[in-house]
């Protein structure tokens, strides 16, 4: 039986070597596929990159909120800048309205 042990450890081994390179393929595919098709469309008037800051955003936007306005993460601030820099209506409402509004995009 002790004999045994080696030779049923090494698929286990293999396999749990392998399995974390096959995911970090897929994710990795997964992006360029998403940055290429983003990087090609840009009828909304914002690229991309706007779209990730906002994005990126959303679970400092969700604290924010729901801490009223009390737990502020460095993300949230970023998105806040960027979208008073690119909106003037923007510039005018307050930090909880427009963390509201990221939300409900």
């Amino acid at each position: 039986m002790i004999s045994r042990l080696p030779s049923l450890l090494v698929p286990v081994a293999l396999s749990l070597l392998v399995l974390p390179l096959a995911a970090g393929a897929s994710s990795f595919a997964g992006t360029s596929a998403g940055s290429a098709s983003g990087a090609s469309s840009n009828s909304s008037g914002s690229s991309s990159g706007d779209d990730k800051v906002i994005l990126a955003a959303r679970d400092d936007a969700a604290a924010f909120v729901a801490s009223d306005g009390q737990i502020r993460g460095a993300r949230l601030q970023a998105a806040l800048v960027h979208l008073r820099e690119q909106d003037a209506a923007a510039r005018a409402t307050s930090d909880l309205a427009l963390a509201q509004a990221l939300l409900a995009r």
